[in-house]
């Protein structure tokens, strides 16, 4: 069963290499550059298998939109992955504390990030 995946980051190019890379994998693959606009669209469609969450985004943060998804009754059970560039201990304890169920560091070690996808439930 192909998994459906958002994508959420500020930055293009890393939606278009992860894009990439996991359409290839036979991922469907949505994205968008606004964690606004990501709880939009989980709001409008609440059947993907995992977010991909930059933490690091202007306007709102990836922590916030995180605590929104899982807060929100019928986004609440969404797999959340949280990225960042952030690698420190404390902030994989911060993404975790925020409601991430996983966290992967920028920049990002494809296999990891398959690994951790394949393993939510």
């Amino acid at each position: 069963m192909n998994k459906k995946v958002l994508i959420v980051d500020d930055d293009p190019r890393n939606i278009f290499a992860l894009k990439l890379t996991l359409k290839s994998r036979g991922y469907q693959i949505e994205s968008c550059t606004m964690a606004q606009e990501a709880i939009e669209i989980l709001q409008r469609d609440n059947q993907f298998d995992a977010v991909l969450m930059d933490m690091m985004m202007p306007e709102m943060d990836g922590y916030e939109a995180t605590r929104i998804i899982r807060s929100t009754p019928s986004t609440s059970k969404i797999p959340v992955i949280a990225v960042t560039a952030q690698a420190m201990p404390e902030d994989r304890q911060k993404c975790l504390d925020a409601g991430a169920n996983n966290y992967i560091s920028k920049p990002i070690d494809v296999d990891q990030l398959i690994q951790a996808i394949e393993k939510l439930p």
